[in-house]
């Protein structure tokens, strides 16, 4: 296996264009993109790149300049992802479903002018009136029309126009035909790898004020040739990449679309995670790779209606964003006959770090090794610097080509997150085998502190995972009078299924120690999650904060 001075003594940085006007002139003929039906060929999506990136060359963007993408899942995307980066400027991710004052703070934040969106009032009506309120310069509109088959686009004129935005004629709307007028290449532009900002990825929301990752193209060129290395075994050229996953997700923008360029593998783009047009998509395209995130797998184990479809052309699966429950991994493979493998990554990492091996010596419960390149340390909890033993559970710190260059504006938290020796603090809290596998716990600001112990609540939702009647298990840390915090378990239940936390208790009583036994359990119908379908603790405990300080103010 090669090690990461080897990997990296080879590695050379590139600007992230590249790898697309490559797979353009290998794979010209190609299928590049699936969206409803409706194809672009590499060659296709390769001019729509170009012509793309000197209508926004015409338009003042370059190097330094800062373009927002507020786009789902369509051909867009990647059009402008690559256009922007062509012509050394910067996309910044924006999230369609964000409200308004989440894009103001981010446009304002990000320094972005220039939002690229859709025509599809309930994403463009937000955007401007971000822009009314003088947050952008000029929205460039997409039309929805233009993804869309014949057939499709008759029904939708029809059926859904109301859904369509109203777009003013005035200088500061730009539509996506008249940036095609502007010239069919763009003039060359000088890209140092190592320095321009590629993508400004915002993350850290859940714990703080969102601070933008810059992610250089040396950063995302390094962890596409990390996927390279990791999915040696993809045919390139032959693949077809199912894309649920939005692309403004790092993961997915790295894993799903970036991956797929390298490829030259077929993106077959879903716009939303919607199950049955997720099965109809894998059945009609025979879907081959298909990174994903736990509640995905889950919904595909659990629903009936996967009986009616076959999904075995589906060879290699990456599950991210969350841990990856053993029950969920054991039933995926078997319904599918493919791999299931757990990996891990950040924002600040372009995003993996580290996987499984993508055939069966991948350890269920371990987010696997370490991506080539990449090499980590463990550190004392208390004091963040000291290194612990080898085995010991300590703060994981990653080094390797594909971390950040830091936040956007926030040197404090750079410095704060960056080690001098080039380490980022992950706030993953884990140990390393003798065979260099990486088992997490869970993050240091998840962990419950009980009577001065240590309480994972990844380690309790695993044992609530293997009660029979349990879909999903979020655990959080409630204040406790006498341990100083206790663990409370919010639980959905699979369809058809039921139990009493008494009944709860009485089953993780083999599996947990007595500290660790939640001390109150709530089951729900559905449990909060992020726009990528990762649970997500952020909304129940800000529940939980809310309603106790009611209790305690009605006590008062």
């Amino acid at each position: 296996m090669t090690t990461a001075e080897e990997w990296t003594a080879a590695f050379r940085p590139r600007p992230v264009h590249e790898y697309l006007e490559e797979t353009v002139a290998k794979f010209g003929s190609r299928p590049a993109a699936d969206f409803m039906g409706k194809g672009w060929t590499y060659a296709e999506l390769g001019k729509l790149v170009d012509s793309t990136a000197a209508g926004l060359q015409a338009m003042g963007v370059g190097p330094g300049v800062h373009v927002g993408l507020c786009l789902p899942n369509t051909p867009f995307y990647t059009i402008f992802y690559f256009a922007i980066l062509k012509i050394g400027g910067t996309v910044a991710n924006f999230n369609p479903l964000y409200v308004e004052r989440e894009i103001a703070f981010q446009a304002r934040d990000a320094d972005v002018r220039i939002m690229v969106t859709m025509d599809l009032r309930v994403i463009y009506d937000k955007v401007e009136r971000v822009r009314e309120e003088r947050g952008l310069d000029k929205i460039i509109v997409c039309p929805m029309s233009f993804c869309l088959p014949t057939v499709k686009k008759v029904l939708f004129a029809l059926f859904k126009r109301k859904e369509i935005a109203a777009i003013a004629e005035d200088e500061a709307h730009i539509r996506f035909a008249d940036l095609q007028t502007r010239g069919a290449h763009p003039a060359p532009v000088e890209i140092d790898p190592a320095e321009a900002i590629a993508v400004l990825q915002y993350t850290g929301g859940t714990t703080g004020v969102p601070k933008g990752a810059m992610l250089t193209h040396k950063n995302l060129s390094a962890n596409i040739e990390q996927m390279r290395c990791v999915f040696e075994k993809a045919q390139p050229g032959e693949e077809r990449m199912l894309c649920v996953l939005p692309f403004f997700h790092v993961f997915a923008m790295t894993v799903a679309q970036n991956l797929s360029i390298i490829l030259g593998a077929e993106m077959v783009l879903q716009p939303r995670f919607e199950l049955k047009a997720l099965l109809e998509a894998i059945k009609r395209k025979k879907v081959t790779l298909f990174p994903g995130v736990p509640t995905i797998y889950t919904a595909i184990n659990n629903s009936t209606l996967t009986a009616n479809y076959d999904l075995s052309s589906i060879n290699l699966c990456l599950s991210g964003g969350a841990p990856l429950p053993v029950e969920v991994k054991e039933s995926f493979e078997k319904l599918t006959g493919c791999i299931l493998a757990e990996g891990y990554g950040l924002t600040e990492t372009s995003p993996v770090a580290a996987v499984n091996p993508l055939d069966r010596s991948c350890r269920a419960g371990s987010i696997g090794r370490l991506v080539p390149g990449t090499k980590a340390r463990f550190v004392s909890i208390e004091d963040r610097t000291s290194e612990v033993g080898k085995g010991e559970k300590g703060e994981l710190l990653l080094h390797g080509p594909q971390v950040m260059k830091g936040y956007w504006k926030r040197q404090d938290a750079t410095a704060d997150s960056i080690t001098e020796d080039g380490y980022l603090h992950t706030g993953d809290v884990g140990y390393q085998d003798g065979d260099g596998f990486i088992y997490l716990v869970d993050r240091i600001k998840d962990l419950i502190l009980c009577s001065g112990y240590n309480v994972y609540p990844r380690v309790i939702e695993e044992a609530i995972y293997l009660h029979e009647a349990v879909d999903e298990v979020i655990v959080i840390a409630i204040p406790d009078e006498y341990r100083g915090q206790s663990p409370k378990a919010f639980i959905k239940l699979k369809e058809g299924c039921s139990t009493t936390a008494v009944d709860m208790k009485t089953f993780l009583k083999d599996h947990l120690s007595t500290i660790e036994m939640p001390r109150e359990f709530e089951f729900r119908d559905e449990l909060p999650k992020t726009m990528v379908g990762k649970l997500s603790k952020k909304e129940l405990v800000e529940e939980e904060t809310r309603k106790r300080a009611g209790i305690d103010a009605g006590a008062a």
